[in-house]
């Protein structure tokens, strides 16, 4: 027998076809839960329902409080919501993170050796005018000099080590966004944030962390320097024996 669909399904899928057709934007403002509830026939909990729903996957960020400022804004933080779902199923041991390294591998490399293109791509065209291959001259350096910033902050020796899991994940999470692709980038950066928490529930484990930091930032200038210098293959490798590397050392116990 065919279970029913929940009824607040049918604002789902109305909010879906408004965001595809575009009568819904990033930005606007969802009407309120009564009028809602009217306009769908569906009962202010189901309203709600929807709204968590939405709220979950990224879509839709709510306000408390009354007045213009308040309700439900539609905003668009798919990482967000990817890297939540991840971190959910890693933790029921269904999503092995031998598999999430493995995928890693493939969608951080091929990221990196696409940053290292764009780089060399730009520096070949010699220009500041922006392309629709990917992000302009200007882009590239600003994003450089951010990655380039997390390493400097990484290197402080009173940084706390959270803070230095954060910025280790903004460092590439900088690198992919030069692949110019928004999909990859987005789901880079929700694996990255999906996984913090098994690389932080690793570190007690290591027989030596304060090595193991000075290492990761060695390959993470290697890196750097590969995309940099617009060496596609360099950076892919590098990235690839960065990640092998610190999966290595996490599971020799």
């Amino acid at each position: 027998m065919t279970r029913p669909e929940p009824t607040y399904q049918l604002l789902l899928d109305s909010v879906e076809k408004q965001l595809r057709y575009g009568q819904l934007r990033v930005g606007d403002r969802l009407p309120g839960e009564r009028s809602l509830a009217e306009t769908y026939g569906i009962s202010r909990a189901s309203v709600r329902e929807a709204l968590r729903v939405l709220s979950a996957v990224g879509l839709i960020r709510s306000r408390s409080g009354s007045g213009p400022a308040s309700g439900a804004v539609v905003v668009s933080e798919p990482s967000d919501a990817l890297s939540w779902a991840l971190r959910m199923h890693i933790s029921t041991r269904q999503l092995p993170v031998a598999d999430i390294v493995e995928t890693r591998l493939l969608l951080e490399g091929t990221a990196a050796a696409q940053a290292a293109q764009t780089v060399a791509r730009l520096t070949a065209q010699g220009t500041e005018a922006g392309n629709s291959q990917g992000p302009s001259q200007q882009e590239v350096a600003q994003k450089l000099e951010q990655a380039r910033t997390y390493l400097d902050q990484m290197d402080q020796p009173q940084l706390a080590d959270s803070d230095f899991h954060l910025c280790d994940t903004r460092f590439h999470s900088q690198i992919s966004t030069l692949a110019g692709n928004m999909v990859l980038d987005t789901v880079i950066d929700s694996l990255h944030l999906a996984t913090v928490s098994y690389v932080q529930e690793a570190v007690p484990f290591l027989a030596d962390w304060q090595q193991a930091k000075q290492t990761l930032q060695d390959q993470h200038r290697a890196i750097y320097r590969a995309v940099a210098q617009g060496r596609p293959e360099q950076a892919q490798q590098a990235v690839q024996e960065h990640i092998r590397w610190f999966y290595a050392l996490s599971h020799t116990k």
